[in-house]
Parts: structure tokens; sequence; C-alpha cells
């Protein structure tokens, strides 16, 4: 269990994953969806991008006609953030096990339900869900939010086209990168997309990154409409 200070809000309680050496697949769920050993504990972890996009959506007002999405969102500490201040935030991942320890850490952390949805860019995503026995994303969404997710080179097309799916026609995105390198091709791609790149915020902060180091990337906001 780890204790997340969230600055101008309530700590969290979280229930996480003890390190990166944990697995276990035993009916192969995780392997039908494509998530490998090397990758299958990575949703249970706590990522410092997802605290700096949790802290952000705290100072944002809460809309209440507002539909957010999370993506990817393994922990879902961002959602946790914003369903306890009354935001409408519908968390969605891929591995089996995610919403299992958001409905731990909601119940910990006296949140009320949260909605919860399959949620996989790259492949038929929709198959994988039905396969695994998952509700799959058919909404779309006003704010979608998205922490360390342009990990690989296919990444940036990929959750491009993922967005426009599940984003309304006028819509806002925001994404938080540490610098893995693949934005300036994930940025053309949203631009594909409809969507302008309408603000950076640069963020670096000592004693946040890995390990205790600093921490450094970029809050991207992205809008379309």
């Amino acid at each position: 269990m780890q204790r997340v200070a969230i600055p101008g809000g309530e700590d969290l309680l979280i229930r996480s994953l003890l390190d990166r050496q944990q697995y276990y697949d035993p009916t192969g769920a995780a392997g039908r969806l494509g998530i490998c050993s090397a990758s299958w504990p990575l949703f249970g972890l706590l990522w410092p991008s997802s605290i700096q996009m949790a802290r952000r959506l705290l100072r944002r007002p809460v809309r209440p006609e507002e539909r957010i999405l999370e993506i990817g969102c393994g922990l879902a500490l961002p959602t946790l953030v914003g369903r306890r201040r009354g935001a409408r935030v519908t968390a969605s991942d891929r591995h089996p096990l995610a919403r299992s320890f958001l409905e731990t850490n909601a119940s910990i952390n006296k949140v009320s339900i949260i909605k919860y949805r399959h949620g996989q860019w790259g492949g038929d995503g929709a198959a994988r869900a039905r396969d695994a026995g998952a509700e799959p994303l058919s909404a779309r969404y006003d704010l979608i939010l998205g922490s360390d997710l342009l990990y690989d080179r296919n990444a940036p097309r990929e959750l491009a086209d993922f967005i426009d799916d599940h984003a309304e026609s006028e819509a806002e995105v925001w994404i938080i990168d540490p610098n893995r390198g693949h934005r300036p091709a994930f940025v053309r791609h949203m631009e594909g997309v409809g969507f302008e790149l309408a603000e950076q915020e640069h963020i670096e902060e000592a004693g946040a990154g890995p390990d205790g180091g600093a921490y450094k990337g970029r809050l991207l906001k992205f809008r379309r409409g």
C-alpha cells in the first residue's frame, strides 16, 4: 500500500504491485490481449506521470456535464482524484486486472462507483475485449487523459487513431509524456485527426521522478472543434 500526496487535495492510499518482477496469468487472459510477461506488471505500478496528471486534474474546475475518459489508466490515480471531486470520469485499460485494482482502491479511499471499460489501441481491441469477457469502450468523451503512453514507435499513430474514435467532435485531450522521444510524431498524427496542439507545459520537479530522481516531461493539451 502506498500513500500518495496530492497537493491541494486529500492523500490517497493506493494498492499497487510490489515491483516489476510480478507476473500471474494462469488462464492466459493477459496473453490473449497481447500482454507479455515483461509488460504484465506495468499497469500495477504507480508512475510519476500519473501523479503529475492527477495534480493537474485536481486544479481543473468540475463541469457537471463534461464526460472525462482516462486511457491506459493503470492504477487510475487521475480517475480517483477526479471522481472524488464529483467529475464524470470513466477509466479504461487493457489489462485484465486493472478493473479489480480500481475497485479496491476506490473502496479504500471511499470514492463512489467508477465506470470502467476495456480500452486498447492497435489491432482489434473490441474483439480482444470480448474474448476476455470485458466491456469495450463505445462512447465519446469531452476530455481524454493519458499519462506516459508514447512508449514505442507505433504508439503515436495508434494512440491518435484511438483518441479520434472516442473523442467528441469538440474535445480536449491532455497527454503527459516523460520525454520518451515520440512526442513530435504524436503531435503530427493528432493534427491528422483534427486536433491542434493548443498548449504545452514543461514539467520539471526534483525528487518526483523514478527512484527519487528529477521528473522531466511535458503536458500536451490538444483541442478540436
